[in-house]
């Protein structure tokens, strides 16, 4: 039987078999699975790891743990700016290969780290330090990523191929937070706060592996092989350079992501921690309420990347952001009325933000040329999300703290998607564009 082949319609990026193509996107979000696999375990056992490697009052270490949360996100940039144009320079896969070892490893490495018990302050700087090589590591795999799978996706149904990467993101999400929920249903509190909480660290090695092995065994995207970087030879254009003659994608990138990521981060990394702390639902209740939410999302997912292939990006992105901007503090006040109402608010919420989710690789690579394209978007990405998005459930937590206001993750959703409309109003559409093309010169 001989494998079926995707025409390319004109401008596409080239003619890539189904098999080929099944692969690239496997390869691509299993690395994103990995990544947010490590979120899921972190903001479910946020309450173990925190007992666990830091001293102090309750409230107080989960704090810490929070804000060590966001650390790995301040170094995010730093590997934007490191992997973002070593990848237009050597090829995308090369680096991807190599961000989910460090990835997968900087993982297992927190499941084997001793308590603070043992061995002190040490205990809470080892764990900056692999949230830091965790950060620098996804400073190139979510860019590489997204841009590898918007390149080998025709263009006419990128979209709908580029949604299956955010289906990874919830999966991976949905499986750590699973893996916490499940040990700790199953061992009991004591054994979660004596050992349990390390045994789903331990999981990230095999899927390193695996997503290494797929990723090598790929070649490399059909455009860049095209543009002929393929050789390692072409000089990437320094930062100042990027800045000089793509800012205007970069802004509108990184304007989009802070309505993207402050709602990603709040929904789903805070959000465990803030209906068991501030709305009163129990451990395993406020770690239920977040997976039934992200399994709705991912039953929509690959339906909301094919509808933007239809009507286009910028129609997906106004819908979410303005029923976001309208629907936040109504579903807020829904889950603050108890378990059902948390569950019935997470999941509209959730289906709310999911025609953002659903466009990210194929709304941002397509907004830079080929041969800037993995940098710009890294770049661009990672400094939005290293000051707005990792840091928002530590942001939400303390401006609750210093107002006493319950909702203010709420208003702090709203503000980030008022920014997020100003940025779309300059976002061209990209929706059936070839990635050839720059959308900015004809914008």
């Amino acid at each position: 039987m001989t494998a079926t082949t995707i025409a390319a319609p004109p401008g596409a990026a080239g003619s890539v078999d189904q098999a080929t193509l099944r692969r690239a996107i496997a390869a691509s979000a299993l690395g994103n699975a990995t990544e947010w696999f490590d979120y899921g375990i972190y903001a479910y056992g946020v309450t173990y790891i925190s007992a666990a490697l830091f001293p102090g009052k309750v409230d107080d270490a989960v704090l810490f743990a929070l804000a060590t949360f966001a650390i790995s996100f301040l170094v995010r940039p730093l590997g934007g700016l490191f992997w973002g144009p070593l990848g237009d320079r050597m090829g995308r896969k090369s680096v991807l290969a190599l961000t989910i070892l460090m990835m997968s490893g900087a993982t297992l490495a927190v499941g084997l780290i001793p308590s603070y018990a043992s061995i002190g302050f040490w205990a809470p700087a080892l764990l900056i330090l692999l949230r830091m090589v965790q950060g620098f590591s996804t400073g190139g795999e979510y860019g590489g990523a997204a841009t590898f799978m918007a390149e080998y996706a025709p263009d006419d149904r990128r979209g709908f191929y580029g949604s299956f990467l955010e289906f990874g993101t919830l999966a991976g999400f949905s499986f750590g937070a699973l893996l916490m929920l499940g040990f700790s249903l199953l061992l009991g509190d004591a054994a979660m706060h004596a050992w349990g909480w390390r045994i789903p660290f331990l999981v990230a090695a095999p899927m390193g592996l695996i997503g290494m092995y797929l990723r090598a065994r790929m070649e490399d995207t059909p455009i860049f092989r095209e543009d002929g970087q393929a050789s390692g030879k072409a000089e990437s254009p320094s930062l100042g350079q990027l800045l000089e003659r793509h800012w205007r994608p970069m802004l509108v990138v990184g304007g989009l992501v802070v309505a993207l990521n402050v709602v990603n981060y709040t929904l789903l990394s805070y959000m465990p921690t803030y209906l068991q702390r501030r709305i009163g639902l129990t451990t395993d209740e406020a770690l239920v309420v977040p997976i039934i939410g992200m399994m709705f999302m991912m039953l929509f997912l690959p339906f909301a990347g094919h509808l933007s292939d239809r009507v286009g990006r910028r129609a997906m992105w106004r819908v979410s952001l303005l029923s976001l901007l309208v629907g936040v503090v109504p579903l807020y006040l829904l889950m603050a009325t108890g378990l059902v109402g948390a569950i019935i608010g997470f999941v509209l919420l959730g289906l709310c933000y999911v025609p953002q989710l659903a466009t990210i690789s194929a709304t941002f690579p397509a907004l830079f040329p080929t041969s800037v394209r993995f940098a710009g978007f890294a770049i661009a990405y990672n400094v939005s999300t290293s000051l707005f998005g990792g840091t928002a459930p530590a942001i939400g937590s303390g401006l609750i703290s210093w107002t006493g206001n319950e909702l203010m993750p709420a208003f702090l959703m709203m503000a980030a998607c008022l920014v997020g409309l100003v940025a779309l109003r300059y976002m061209p559409e990209t929706a059936g564009k070839s990635l050839r093309d720059d959308p900015f010169a004809r914008h």
